[in-house]
């Protein structure tokens, strides 16, 4: 039977695959990819979403492998917390952070060898909103930013102008020290350490088991946290369905590039149309030092080429002379979070939750503020004595409040707005550049972009009575 496999020397483990797939057939096991052909149901969804073209069709589908190595051994080992954390990204080290403030016992567990590596991130966040959850610090901060470029297919652009408006981190440094102040503040952190299931009982998540290096443990835990991001498993084995549909995430890819001189220094830059990026856009964000971030997300469903290919095209047409220093590729969910993010003695956050920006496909903020959140619910929650569902519900409520109640309009604009044609895109940029550029705000553009479509003025204008428009505009 001609089985999906995958090509070992292109793939980028970046877990796209195993995010769309719906039988569970497919598993990131550090920098491998596992599948389980018995489980396989041929719908082809890794093949589709595949940004680098890895998941081919082939007859010879090589040797199928278990979902999860038996770890019913005598030997194993045991291990208490109150909090566990899988996951150890931003997300992660926030709830990590946060539950240890609340002298709870916490254990933040990260698959991977080393914390922030490797870098799956276009790495701009927006200045404000961060300096409310970390002081910033130069060590991990490659640039600042002091606005926005948007370019439409003819090549003209409207510009904003906000002086520190933003920063372009230097996410390995950046993650490193979130995790070290998740572990200043009392919690312990394992590495290349992952989570293989959990551990269950009349239907409460009561810990789970962790492989490491030097075997396996059952660590119980009062409470679960799953930070593992857009391949999240931890979430099916608690039973939330994490799976997307190839049409409900963006596949993208990425260079860090040398040699592109100064000219996109200060400002962060995105381009649209449908020939440059299909159902995304590109952007080029500088991160100092004559190098930027350069890349591509397009929708998942697009299959006649690759998120790399349109990269490739895209770098030959604006930064010809550069040189590429490095790659990365990923995912990202773009259809709304999930609305099933608690169970007994289990929450989910950030990226395996859905969490991300529903225009940019960002992240980090989000997960960090989700993070947070779930941190401190969970340490409140211990504390009361009563990790049930209930209990945990807090967690959803106040993400909510804070954040995820403007998603709903924000994905209507989005897909509103990536429905215009090219020429609308023409049109809507020659309207705005009339205006004094220095006084052309973020709301601006959206009030501009939205003026031929009613229906998506309404969700603005209800945005607008969140308190959005005070977010994007400080």
């Amino acid at each position: 039977m001609n089985h999906p496999v995958v090509d070992r020397e292109i793939c980028g483990y970046c877990g796209a695959c195993v995010s769309v797939c719906p039988d569970n057939a497919i598993e990131l096991v550090d920098l491998h990819v596992r599948r389980d052909e018995s489980r396989c149901t041929l719908c082809l969804a890794c093949v589709e979403v595949c940004p680098l073209g890895a998941m081919k069709l082939n007859a010879e589908s090589g040797t199928s492998h278990a979902r999860r190595a038996e770890y019913q051994a005598p030997d194993i080992k045991q291990k208490r917390c109150d909090v566990l954390v899988i996951g150890g990204g931003p997300g992660g080290s926030l709830a990590a952070k946060t539950a240890a403030e609340q002298n709870v016992d916490v254990l933040m567990v990260e698959k991977r060898q080393e914390i922030g590596s490797p870098v799956r991130c276009a790495e701009a966040v927006s200045a404000r909103p961060l300096a409310e959850l970390i002081e910033p610090d130069p060590k991990w901060v490659s640039a600042e930013i002091n606005g926005g470029r948007i370019y439409v297919p003819d090549g003209n652009f409207v510009e904003v102008e906000n002086p520190g408006v933003g920063l372009v981190l230097d996410r390995k440094a950046f993650d490193r020290e979130l995790a070290n102040q998740a572990a200043q503040s009392g919690a312990e952190i394992w590495i290349k350490a992952r989570a293989i299931d959990l551990i269950k009982n009349n239907g409460s998540i009561e810990g789970a088991i962790i492989r490491r290096w030097d075997g396996d443990y059952r660590v119980q835990a009062k409470v679960v946290i799953a930070a593992d991001g857009i391949e999240s498993q931890v979430g099916k084995w608690a039973g939330i369905d994490t799976t997307c549909e190839t049409s409900g995430v963006d596949t993208c890819a990425q260079y860090l590039m040398t040699g592109l001189g100064d000219k996109f220094d200060g400002f962060c830059h995105f381009y649209l149309g449908h020939e440059i990026a299909p159902r995304g856009y590109a952007w080029i964000f500088p991160k100092g030092n004559d190098c930027a971030n350069v890349g591509v997300g397009i929708g998942g469903h697009v299959t006649h080429e690759t998120a790399i290919e349109y990269l490739d095209r895209f770098v030959e047409k604006e930064a010809p002379n550069s040189s590429v220093l490095g790659m990365v590729v990923g995912c990202v969910p773009a259809s709304g979070e999930l609305s099933d993010i608690v169970r007994d003695g289990f929450m989910i956050i950030g990226d395996a939750a859905h969490q991300n920006d529903p225009v940019s496909g960002g992240g980090i903020l989000n997960s960090m503020i989700a993070g947070q959140i779930a941190g401190e619910v969970a340490g409140q929650a211990i504390r009361n004595g009563d990790v049930s569902r209930k209990s945990l519900e807090e967690y959803p409520k106040r993400w909510h409040k804070q954040i995820g109640r403007t998603f709903r309009p924000l994905r209507k604009i989005r897909e509103g707005v990536l429905g215009f044609s090219d020429e609308t895109l023409n049109d809507i940029c020659r309207m705005l550049t009339q205006k004094d550029l220095k006084k052309l705000s973020m709301l601006d553009i959206f009030w501009g972009a939205l003026k031929r479509e009613p229906r998506l003025l309404l969700q603005l204008r209800h945005l607008i009575k969140l308190g959005w428009a005070q977010l994007i505009d400080p």
